[in-house]
C-alpha cells in the first residue's frame, strides 16, 4: 500500500474506534455489499454509498493487488470461477481487502494503547 492511499485511509477513518465491526467499516467505506436478488437470480451489487474518499482508496488497493499480487489474482479467479463478473469478484476483493485494513487500524491503536485487549471475562489480559 502506498504511503498517500494509506495516509488517507488513516485520515478518512479518523478514530477505528467508532465501528464496532468490520462489517460496520465496511459499510462506511462503502464496500459492503447490497443484495441486489430478483427471483430466483442471488446477487449483490456495489454500494454507492459510504465515504467515497475511502472507497476509492480500498479501490485503488484492490486495483494494484489484482494486477501484482498472486493472492489477489487466485481471489478473483476463484469467484470468476463460482460465476460471479469480474465487476462482482472486485467488489468482493474490496470488501475482503475492508476487513483486513480494518484489522490493520485496529492493530494499530491496541498497540499504542489506545485499545485495551481485553479477555473473554472482560478484564484486561496481560500484553
Amino acid at each position: 500500500m502506498r504511503a498517500a492511499v494509506a495516509a488517507r485511509i488513516v485520515a478518512e477513518t479518523g478514530d477505528v474506534r467508532r465501528f464496532h465491526s468490520s462489517a460496520a467499516f465496511a459499510m462506511h467505506t462503502g464496500t459492503a455489499p447490497i443484495p441486489a436478488s430478483s427471483g430466483a437470480t442471488h446477487r449483490h451489487r456495489l454500494n454507492r454509498g459510504g465515504n467515497r474518499r475511502l472507497n476509492a482508496a480500498v479501490h485503488r488497493i484492490a486495483i494494484t493487488q489484482a494486477r501484482i499480487d498472486d493472492r489477489a489474482r487466485r481471489y478473483l479467479d476463484n469467484r470468476k470461477a463460482m460465476g460471479n463478473s469480474r465487476t462482482e469478484a472486485i467488489r468482493a476483493l474490496k470488501r475482503h481487502l475492508a476487513r483486513h485494513v480494518y484489522g490493520l487500524l485496529i492493530t494499530a491503536k491496541r498497540l499504542s494503547g489506545e485499545i485495551a485487549v481485553l479477555r473473554q471475562d472482560g478484564l484486561p489480559a496481560v500484553t
